[in-house]
């Protein structure tokens, strides 16, 4: 079973930055395809951004494309997640996930999760 720990969270302004983290236990986290959603206050959660097991794919939710990156370290077992240009629509608890589909963007497709961290934007 894959642990996952989220980190990096916190408080920006509008149009700042912040990159969040995700630490797996497992070795085997080289095998797997990651992805990060966000779950705003009284809304679904959401795919915001995921990554193929080997990093040489990637794919972003329209409302994220072209403001965040997301990339992988398997040597770290980590995978992270740069926000730019932070609106203060981007608030919500933010949650790393891995599963074994390839270009997944649904929470079924995903086996494993994390706690989640909480990012907040001030306009």
């Amino acid at each position: 079973q894959v642990q996952l720990v989220e980190s990096g969270g916190g408080l920006a302004q509008a149009g700042g930055s912040l990159r969040l983290s995700c630490a797996a236990s497992e070795r085997s986290f080289y095998s797997y395809n990651m992805g990060w959603f966000r779950q705003a206050p009284g809304k679904q959660r959401e795919f915001v951004a995921g990554i193929r097991w080997s990093g040489s794919n990637t794919n972003y939710a329209d409302s994220v494309k072209g403001r965040f990156t997301i990339s992988r370290d398997n040597a770290k077992n980590t995978v992270y997640l740069q926000m730019n240009s932070l609106k203060p629509e981007d608030t919500a608890v933010y949650y790393c996930a891995a599963g074994r589909y390839l270009a997944a963007t649904t929470q079924a497709q995903y086996d494993y999760w994390g706690q989640g961290t909480q990012v907040t934007v001030s306009s």
